[in-house]
């Protein structure tokens, strides 16, 4: 090999990024699932999943560690649940929830759903629900490189529909849609979603 590190060398220098950088989002994630109590049976069997994810540590929740990656999302929905703020993803090319990876400057998974939610809709105060709503762990398809699965967990914002919002590099459109008139590529996933959400947040 030419020039940089050794293989070898050079990821052991990664890895101790990664365990230096992202040490406080394992240790709340961790947190966050051992509070957590499932709504039911398929929940809990991938709550204690993702546990057994995060025993690979630190690198468990950044994008440079593992191929399956833990990732935060945040589903905009209106007071009444008639209506959800999807993002058409550039790289799926499907309609879904605001959200993505964990960074070392999120403080919090909270955070980080934030952050996403804030980011891909634009609209400053998207604030989402302590309450995580539902986990969904998912192959990938589409141009997403490293990546080989998500882990993600997921939280959800009360957003009036009369909020504008607007459109971020990372998508091709963002638009309310009616709960009852879901797109249809991804209409089981976020049907589930909206009726978690729904129960969880009592909407």
């Amino acid at each position: 090999m030419t020039g940089g590190l050794p293989t070898e060398e050079h990821q052991r220098a990664q890895d101790s990024d990664i365990a230096r950088d992202f040490a406080h989002l394992h240790a709340d994630v961790v947190r966050v699932l051992d509070a957590w109590t499932a709504p039911d049976a398929g929940q809990e069997r991938l709550r204690t999943a993702y546990l057994a994810h995060l025993a690979e540590g630190p690198a468990a929740v950044a994008k440079a560690g593992v191929r399956d990656h833990l990732t935060a999302s945040c589903l905009v929905i209106t007071p009444d649940a008639g209506h959800v703020l999807l993002t058409h993803h550039r790289r799926a090319r499907e309609w879904f929830q605001f959200g993505g990876h964990l960074e070392a400057t999120d403080p919090t998974l909270l955070a980080a759903a934030t952050r996403e939610g804030r980011e891909e809709s634009g609209i400053a105060d998207v604030t989402p629900d302590p309450l995580v709503v539902q986990l969904d762990h998912h192959e990938l398809s589409g141009d997403f490189g490293w990546c080989r699965s998500h882990l993600d967990v997921r939280f959800a914002a009360v957003v009036d529909r009369e909020v504008v919002p607007v459109t971020s590099a990372e998508s091709l459109d963002v638009t309310w849609w009616p709960t009852d008139g879901l797109p249809e590529g991804t209409r089981d996933e976020i049907s589930a979603l909206v009726g978690a959400t729904r129960r969880a947040l009592g909407l």
